[in-house]
């Protein structure tokens, strides 16, 4: 019989800090909208909904996701996260140039702009998966804005 303690004894619980952090920053958001919501838009009734119900309630349930995220995560082992300022400027820089873009070129080319510099940012660049995201995201907003709610958002707009 050994007198040293097992190295089970000795194990110190690690947390997956990553998943620590998304779920606090998800629960302030989530309570950020919540309270703007409260404060600033009237809530009405369960029966006659007035418009800060819904932000309301959103804000709320995405407080409780961050909540049991984070709850998860202080039990579970994981690592510190590495941040890399270069993913964070590219995706960044995805969101800048849509904002740019949109009006000179429309909304179907921002779309496309943003989602090619965005996936610049990660390590591993898959052009097939890029332009069928592009595909994707393009069909979707047309049907979402153009037919679905009928916003005048041009697709396709060129400045001659």
């Amino acid at each position: 019989m050994s007198l040293q303690p097992s190295r089970k004894e000795f194990r110190v619980q690690t947390r997956d800090y990553r998943d620590v952090i998304g779920g606090v920053i998800l629960v302030l958001i989530g309570l950020g909208f919540a309270a703007y919501a409260f404060q600033n838009y009237r809530l009405g009734g369960i029966s006659r909904m007035g418009p800060g119900m819904f932000p309301l309630a959103l804000g709320l349930i995405l407080a409780l996701l961050g909540a049991v995220l984070t709850g998860q995560a202080l039990r579970r082992p994981g690592d510190w996260p590495v941040a890399d300022p270069a993913t964070a400027g590219l995706v960044l820089a995805g969101i800048v140039a849509f904002g740019l873009a949109i009006r000179p070129l429309g909304l179907i080319p921002a779309i496309c702009l943003l989602v090619v510099i965005t996936t610049l940012a990660e390590w591993r660049i898959r052009p097939v998966s890029t332009l069928a995201l592009c595909a994707v995201l393009s069909v979707m907003a047309w049907l979402i804005f153009g037919l679905g709610l009928g916003l005048p958002v041009r697709m396709f707009w060129w400045n001659a």
